[in-house]
C-alpha cells in the first residue's frame, strides 16, 4: 500500500511533453491515480512546451528525450529554472545524460504503472523534502545511484568511503551504495553533530563508533584510521 505523509493542500503541478500522443494519454491516465499531483498541460510538440515553461513555473516535468523538433535533454538545459524532471525514453543509453542534468528519474517506454508509481512517489517525497524544515532534512539525504535519485535515512549510515570520484556509503544492515560525489559534498548534506571526517578517505557516523584506540576507530563492520589532519576528533569524541 502506498503511504506518503504530505500536506494535503500542497500538490505538485506537472507538465508532460512527448511527441507521441499515446504516451501522453498514458501519463495522464496514470497521474489520475495520484491526488498529490495535478496536471497543468500536455504538449505533443517540444516547441509549444518550451514556450509554456518560459512563462509558467511548475513543480514536475515529464519529458521525452528523443523528439524531432527539440531534444528533451536540450529542452531541460534551456529552462531558466529547474523543476523536478522525470525523463521518458525508449533508449536506455540516454540515462547518463539525464543524470548529468540532475534528473530525478528516467522511465523506459513502454512505461508500466508500477515503475511510474515509484518515480512519482519519489518525486512527491523529494518535493516535500526540499520544502521541509531543517529538522526534517536532518533525517535523510538524497543521492544518485544508477542514474536515479535515492533517499537514504542518515540513521542507517555507518560510514562513508572515498573512491576517487565516487563515494561508497556503508550501512548497518544493507549493501553499500556507490554514488558519483566527493566526501566534501556529502558532508555538507549531513548534520555536523552526527557525522565527522576522520581521514581524507572516511566519514563516520559518531553514533556507530564502538571505540577509539591508537588512531583507530572501531565500528561494527570495520576498523578505520584517523589521520593526523583529523586527530582532534579523538579528543572531541572522548569528551562526549
Amino acid at each position: 500500500m502506498r503511504v506518503i505523509q504530505t500536506d494535503s493542500t500542497m500538490k505538485l503541478r506537472f507538465v508532460a511533453i512527448d511527441d507521441e500522443p499515446l504516451a501522453l494519454e498514458l501519463i495522464k491516465g496514470y497521474a489520475l491515480q495520484f491526488p498529490e499531483i495535478e496536471m497543468v498541460q500536455m504538449f505533443d510538440d517540444a516547441v509549444s512546451g518550451v514556450e509554456f515553461l518560459r512563462h509558467n513555473n511548475i513543480d514536475l516535468l515529464f519529458v521525452d528525450i528523443n523528439m524531432p523538433d527539440i531534444n528533451g535533454l536540450d529542452l531541460v538545459k534551456s529552462l531558466g529554472y529547474k523543476p523536478i524532471v522525470i525523463f521518458t525514453t525508449a533508449y536506455k543509453k540516454f540515462a547518463f545524460d539525464g543524470f548529468e542534468l540532475d534528473a530525478l528519474d528516467y522511465l523506459l517506454k513502454p512505461i508500466d504503472f508500477k515503475r511510474f508509481s515509484k518515480a512519482v512517489e519519489k518525486a512527491i517525497d523529494y518535493y516535500h523534502y526540499k520544502h521541509s524544515s531543517g529538522e526534517e532534512q536532518n533525517k535523510s539525504i538524497f543521492v544518485y545511484c544508477e542514474y536515479r535519485l535515492i533517499k537514504i535515512s542518515i540513521d542507517d549510515i555507518e560510514y562513508i568511503e572515498s573512491l576517487d570520484d565516487y563515494i561508497k556509503i556503508h550501512f548497518t544492515a544493507a549493501k553499500p551504495l556507490l554514488t558519483l560525489m566527493t566526501l566534501k559534498n556529502v558532508l555538507e548534506k549531513l548534520p555536523p553533530e552526527k557525522f565527522k571526517r576522520i581521514h581524507r578517505s572516511y566519514i563516520v557516523s559518531v553514533s556507530k563508533i564502538k571505540s577509539v584506540l591508537s588512531r583507530k576507530v572501531q565500528l561494527a563492520s570495520a576498523e578505520l584510521p584517523v589521520s593526523n589532519t583529523y586527530a582532534d576528533f579523538i579528543s572531541e569524541w572522548k569528551k562526549n
